[in-house]
């Protein structure tokens, strides 16, 4: 088992940079090329060689990965630059916006309250 899981890593690892950044493509002179976040997880399993009935019990394993769009590099006139997703954008900009609300408030508070 431990020799399948190597072999999985080893082949997950080689194609962990061409799955987060996409095949670059050619649109009225401009190059874009996509940039996504990804990860993949693999579980194992074990097994019983028998109990008081004599038949031998087992577990299996599974595995999988998920690739969110974060943006893209964009090439126009010889200049790049990266334009990022909007929608990763927003996902990442309002819990950061949020807390960032709650502690200027709590500083806030805080002042007020030694004056």
């Amino acid at each position: 088992m431990a020799n399948l899981t190597q072999q999985i890593a080893d082949t997950v690892s080689t194609v962990g940079v061409s799955s987060a950044y996409g095949d670059p493509v050619d649109v009225d002179g401009t190059t874009i090329v996509p940039v996504a976040a990804t990860w993949y997880g693999f579980g194992g399993g074990e097994g019983d060689a028998g109990n008081d009935s004599g038949k031998g019990e087992g577990a299996g394993g599974g595995g999988g990965g998920a690739s969110v769009p974060v943006g893209a590099y964009v090439t126009r006139d010889g200049r790049t630059r990266f334009e990022p997703n909007t929608i990763a954008l927003l996902a990442v900009g309002i819990p950061f916006v949020w807390v960032t609300g709650r502690a200027v408030g709590r500083i806030l508070r805080g002042l007020r309250g030694k004056r």
